[in-house]
C-alpha cells in the first residue's frame, strides 16, 4: 500500500541585513568580504560563505574554479573543510553564504548545492544544527538545520 508523504521546509525571511541580530549580521559581513577571494575566472560568479564554531572562531571560503572543470570546489566547502580541520573541540554552529555576478552581492540569495548540504550535514553536530543564512541584498533565508537543505540525504549505516 503507497503512502503519500510531505517534506516542508521551516525558514525565517528578512529583507535586509539590518534586520539580523549582531551576530549573523557580522557572518553574512564576512561571507560577503570572502567573495573577494573567489577564483572565478571562468563564470565571473563570486561565492562567498563564513562558518562560525561553538567557541566564536570564524572560517571562510570562496568558490575556487578551475579549467579542468570539476576540480574546483565551492565555498561552502572550503569553508567548512577549513573549520573543520581546526575544531580543537568546538562544533560549527553556523554558516552564511552569499554570492554575486563579478563580485556585486545578488539581489536573492545565492544556494548551496547538493554536495555541500551533504558535507554540512556530515558536519553538523549531534543536538547542535547549524543554522544557514543565504542572503542577497534583499532577501536573506535562515534555516535551521542541514536536513532541511537535505531531508533525504545519504547517511552513513550505524
Amino acid at each position: 500500500m503507497s503512502v503519500k508523504k510531505e517534506v516542508k521546509i521551516e525558514y525565517t525571511a528578512f529583507s535586509s541585513a539590518d534586520e539580523l541580530d549582531k551576530t549573523d549580521r557580522e557572518l553574512v559581513g564576512e561571507a560577503i568580504a570572502a567573495m573577494k577571494n573567489a577564483y572565478a575566472s571562468y563564470s565571473g560568479f563570486k561565492v562567498g560563505a563564513a562558518v562560525r564554531l561553538s567557541d566564536g572562531r570564524i572560517f571562510l571560503g570562496s568558490n575556487q574554479e578551475n579549467s579542468a572543470y570539476p576540480s574546483g570546489l565551492c565555498a561552502e566547502r572550503v569553508a567548512l573543510f577549513a573549520a573543520h580541520n581546526d575544531l580543537r573541540g568546538a562544533y560549527i554552529t553556523d554558516m552564511a553564504v552569499t554570492g554575486g555576478k563579478d563580485g556585486v552581492l545578488s539581489q536573492q540569495p545565492v544556494f548551496s548545492c547538493g554536495a555541500c548540504a551533504q558535507v554540512l550535514l556530515e558536519f553538523e553536530t549531534a543536538g547542535h544544527p547549524v543554522n544557514i543564512l543565504f542572503a542577497g541584498s534583499q532577501r536573506i533565508l535562515k534555516l535551521s538545520g542541514a536536513a532541511s537543505l537535505l531531508p533525504f540525504a545519504f547517511q552513513k549505516s550505524v
